[in-house]
């Protein structure tokens, strides 16, 4: 019989301890899939009650939470040089934007990971492709990101077929970055490298990436949207509770599998 929400901690889940968080850092002894660069990212992040994220997860996840807070965050940033890790770089194809809503889960074993609620994306063919390939929820927009590192970014998406005003957020990063130390919030948002994901029979999959930890700072943000959170059936209220912005990491990309 399948294991309901209420029942799946008694039955032998456990929260991820100290170790089980530092062991994601680890990279993992698999042959690399894909190579891309993260660049441009800001973390937006919003305290929700547990409950209300559980009953949103698949069967086979828990919430993972911090303070006996959950999370939500909203997360724009640039994809750069993204391919097959025995191809180079293609012009257009390989650069775009996108802009993912998320929260923070873990399965029975206690691995910390990424559950995506969706990930907004201006490149159709990286849609596509992560969609039938790696059972996430993209979404084709239309999305810009103009300014400089000194001047800050401006940053805004649309997704197509969805009315209303663009979801814009504008930030300058902060000073000086550093990698998050553990056993903080920072750590416990942006130290997250195993992904999540479900299919349409509802079969769970867990994928792993690679990169040097984040290094974070506190932006200046003047500018942002809870749309999109609202647009993946979330209801937050207020300023986001913590703001981050991080330098850009090289990412390896290992192979998803069943769980």
């Amino acid at each position: 019989m399948p294991l309901s929400r209420s029942s799946f901690a008694a039955a032998g889940g456990r929260a991820p301890a100290a170790e089980d968080r530092l062991a994601q850092r680890q990279r993992p002894a698999e042959p690399v899939i894909g190579r891309q660069r993260w660049n441009r990212l800001l973390f937006g992040h919003w305290a929700v009650e547990p409950a209300a994220i559980q009953a949103t997860l698949p069967l086979g996840l828990q919430v993972d939470t911090f303070g006996g807070a959950a999370y939500v965050g909203v997360v724009p940033f640039r994809m750069e040089r993204v391919r097959p890790a025995w191809l180079p770089p293609v012009p257009w194809l390989s650069w775009f934007l996108e802009l993912n809503v998320r929260t923070y889960v873990h399965d029975a074993a206690g691995r910390p990971g990424v559950w995506f609620y969706s990930l907004d994306c201006n490149q159709p063919i990286a849609v596509a492709l992560a969609r039938t390939f790696f059972h996430l929820p993209y979404e084709h927009a239309a999305m810009r990101c103009a300014g400089s590192p000194d001047e800050g970014w401006d940053y805004a998406c649309t997704r197509r077929g969805v009315g209303g005003a663009a979801a814009r957020f504008a930030w300058r990063a902060g000073g000086p970055a550093v990698p998050a130390a553990p056993g903080t919030l920072e750590f416990f948002l942006v130290e997250r490298y195993l992904l999540f994901a479900a299919d349409a029979r509802g079969g769970l999959y867990a994928g792993r990436v690679h990169h040097e930890p984040y290094r974070i700072s506190r932006p200046e943000v003047t500018v942002w949207s809870a749309g999109p959170v609202a647009q993946a059936g979330l209801a937050v209220a207020g300023s986001p509770a913590s703001w981050l912005a991080a330098e850009a990491v090289d990412v390896s990309i290992f192979p998803l599998r069943r769980m």
